[in-house]
């Protein structure tokens, strides 16, 4: 009777074990999707880069246009021949050196490569007027200013309006007003120039017209007072 009793015991002890072992282990719960606090979709990632290309490839045209404006520049104001035009080379040196200076230090800041050299379309340019002479390269310098200052307004305002990268928007919204001074001044310049000679227009000359000769008056037949008009005639 003892020998059944501890059998039974043992086959109870062995049946339950397992279970026992499956209830006393700690359930975990099912691992679930993480996602990174700084992953994006990809649209929001695409739209991201996109913008930031648009603000890096602005940076790298205003750069080469600089450059350009400056070699220019130092050009006219060595072989323009109008006063007004020499001081105005001189003026597209200064304020493109300086917004150049300033420009490299925002790229810089932003890890944004720049051309050290003038593209191949600005140095075709300066190499074209440089064989220009007199008034000739006048007009022609001018012309080009007024048509590069029309396209950077363009750029400027577009970036100061819808630019993405904070800096990069505020720096064209400041240099904005030198630019549209810049286009101004260059029209101003090429309305003083006419024609294919390049000279500045000068009005025609108003001077009247010399009045006709008149007549010699004859001499005044009228008779001295007390005489009579037709004095008789002798016999």
């Amino acid at each position: 009777m003892s020998k059944r009793f501890a059998v039974a015991t043992v086959v109870l002890t062995l049946s339950t074990a397992p279970a026992f072992a499956q209830t006393s282990k700690p359930q975990q719960p099912p691992p679930t999707p993480s996602q990174s606090p700084r992953t994006q979709p990809p649209a929001e990632t695409s739209r991201a880069k996109s913008a930031t290309n648009s603000d890096q490839q602005f940076v790298k045209n205003v750069a080469a246009d600089n450059m350009a404006e400056v070699e220019l520049g130092r050009l006219a104001a060595d072989k323009a021949t109008r006063d007004d035009v020499k001081k105005f080379a001189q003026k597209m040196v200064d304020d493109h050196g300086k917004a150049n200076d300033e420009l490299k230090s925002l790229a810089s800041s932003k890890n944004i490569t720049l051309a050290e050299t003038v593209p191949a379309t600005h140095k075709a340019t300066h190499d074209r007027l440089a064989k220009l002479s007199g008034a000739a390269f006048d007009r022609d310098y001018v012309r080009e200013m007024v048509n590069g200052h029309r396209k950077a307004v363009a750029a400027f305002k577009a970036e100061a309006t819808s630019g993405k990268d904070a800096e990069i928007k505020a720096w064209a919204a400041k240099m904005q007003p030198t630019i549209d001074e810049h286009f101004k001044e260059a029209e101003g310049l090429n309305r003083g120039a006419v024609g294919t000679s390049g000279q500045r227009a000068t009005p025609p000359a108003t001077s009247k017209p010399a009045p006709p000769d008149r007549p010699a008056t004859p001499p005044s037949t009228k008779p001295p007072a007390g005489q009579p008009a037709n004095p008789p005639t002798r016999p």
